[in-house]
């Protein structure tokens, strides 16, 4: 799988002025120590990227359409472009999204034979956590680790990002709680499945407001659930600035003690054209190669945003200014490296975990593992359903109705990610949790006849617990309230009957909030006056 003379070949290429090789054997993986990459053989390895992928949507939204082109997917594409990327003196790519169903083979090899490496983000434009009603779902975990098994056989993916931009300011985060949570789970994936370690990351913006707490957030707590390293989407170096001017000596200054690698996810302010690119001589030099370990250019193809290295009609590539610019900028720098074998790791603390308050909104309790086990075992438990093929409205309107009528029947699928309280299936789909919830208002009516009816949208059934399921139910506890620790064995999400919700946060189903006032109760119950007329009140 690896070679260690294709690893020297690799290190001494990239030590000089361009990471132009051609290799026939696996590149070596990328490992961690500390706050570094290193090649298997010792020598340090930083990121000299481009982000490469066309109209994408990857910033915590959720596109109408969820379409995309997926690079990794276009043989002719790579076949194309890969050459340039060689020219450029390209270690590294990023791509924000693909379709883990397509074959990448022949891009990934033909990656593999150029000498770079891939770091690859788990979520596309139709299955995310959206910033602004953020979940995370067993669908959502399916969709992440559909990737990872995609991907995490080639030995050039250093590392996958579980987000980008999610939380972009301070009215959103909250929405870092979920992320973190899919970061745990995509890191135990990894590990359960057997694969190599890969890291996983999260890719932030540089918004003043929150850029210390964000950092510190996915650093802090249990090593399990923190992020292996650490990306940043920096623009504040524009023109012909400085290491000071642009603030990266305040940024290199806040990470001088991070405890895994932190790299520019994303760089190349163009506000002055054509872009000189003179920072990448400030982000290889020697104030910022003991904190940082490179960059990725953002990015390859010109789109109407202007940020591009060529052009692309067809077949035809045309090199822009930029292109020219960031080569030779490339090619002078040289960073001074480490070797692992004489490198002490010193920065093993992990930060503090910041507090709740006026500019932060996440707890440090996270959402609850996505075990798709948990939700299957729960359903085929319950003598009250939802009955299966129901509308996104008439579901968002059955959860406002039980919901408004017993809110204790609610609890285990509530989310909060300010409070940290969460229920057991808040990760389940759309179909589960209103099954629970049914159910849960069934039992509080002592199983009335009429308690499991909501005009034909429900019925009973037998209930039954198998011995696998046991343990996974008595942690989630009879209300639902409880902490599965069980991580999931599988990777799809439950396949329970019943209709589920969009994968990404944007969907139409809406699940009550159970801290919700009396204006807001009083709706609920209004509707459910509308809704279910016939049912039975506490």
């Amino acid at each position: 799988m690896k070679s260690f003379g294709v690893a020297s070949i690799a290190a001494a290429a990239f030590s000089g002025a361009l990471f132009a090789i051609s290799v026939t054997a696996a590149l070596p993986p990328i490992v961690i120590k500390g706050s570094h990459f290193f090649f298997e053989n010792g020598t340090e390895f930083f990121i000299r990227g481009v982000a490469y992928q066309q109209d994408v949507n990857s910033n915590g939204s959720t596109s109408t359409t969820g379409s995309f082109t997926d690079p990794l997917a276009d043989s002719a594409g790579c076949s194309r472009d890969i050459p340039l990327l060689q020219e450029l003196g390209t270690n590294t790519i990023r791509v924000y999204a693909i379709n883990a169903s397509l074959d990448h083979s022949a891009c990934m090899q033909m990656l593999q034979d150029a000498g770079i490496y891939l770091i690859q983000d788990l979520s596309n434009p139709s299955s995310s956590i959206n910033r602004n009603d953020p979940t995370w779902t067993t669908e959502l975990f399916a969709d992440y680790a559909a990737v990872v098994d995609a991907m995490a056989n080639y030995t050039n993916v250093l590392g996958f990002f579980a987000g980008n931009e999610v939380s972009n300011d301070v009215s959103n985060t909250n929405a870092s709680a979920f992320v973190k949570a899919a970061v745990r789970d995509m890191k135990s994936y990894i590990k359960t499945k057997g694969y190599r370690t890969i890291g996983v990351g999260y890719a932030t913006n540089d918004n003043a407001d929150i850029r210390i707490d964000l950092a510190n957030y996915f650093n802090c707590g249990d090593a399990a659930d923190a992020i292996d390293f650490w990306g940043y989407n920096i623009y504040s170096w524009c023109g012909d600035s400085s290491y000071t001017e642009s603030g990266y000596d305040q940024r290199t200054a806040e990470f001088a003690n991070y405890s895994v690698p932190a790299f520019f996810a994303e760089y190349g302010c163009n506000q002055v054209q054509p872009r000189q690119f003179t920072e990448v001589q400030a982000i290889y030099g020697k104030n910022m190669t003991g904190v940082w370990s490179g960059g990725i250019v953002y990015m390859y193809f010109q789109e109407t945003n202007d940020f591009g290295l060529v052009t692309v009609s067809g077949e035809t590539v045309t090199k822009l200014a930029d292109f020219t610019a960031l080569s030779k900028q490339l090619a002078l720098a040289t960073p001074s490296s480490t070797n692992s074998a004489n490198y002490v790791v010193t920065n093993t603390a992990a930060q503090a975990c910041p507090a709740t308050g006026a500019n932060w909104a996440a707890a440090s309790a996270l959402p609850p593992i996505a075990n798709a086990d948990v939700c299957t075992c729960m359903v085929t438990s319950l003598s009250c359903v939802a009955e299966t093929g129901l509308s996104d409205n008439t579901t968002a309107s059955l959860f406002s109705t039980v919901c408004g009528l017993d809110k204790t029947a609610c609890e285990g699928i509530n989310t909060n990610g300010t409070t940290g309280v969460y229920g057991a299936y808040s990760m389940c789909n759309s179909y589960q949790k209103l099954s629970f919830s049914l159910d849960q208002y069934y039992k509080n009516q002592n199983k009335a006849s009429t308690a499991c009816n909501f005009n034909g949208q429900a019925k009973t059934q037998s209930g039954s617990t198998s011995s696998s399921c046991s343990s996974l139910l008595n942690q989630a506890g009879s209300a639902g309230t409880g902490t599965v620790t069980t991580a999931p064995t599988g990777t799809g999400a439950s396949s329970s009957s019943g209709t589920s919700t969009k994968k990404s946060a944007a969907g139409a189903v809406i699940i009550p909030r159970l801290d919700m006032g009396l204006l807001q109760l009083s709706i609920y119950l209004f509707v459910a006056g509308i809704a279910g007329g016939g049912m039975i009140l506490l």
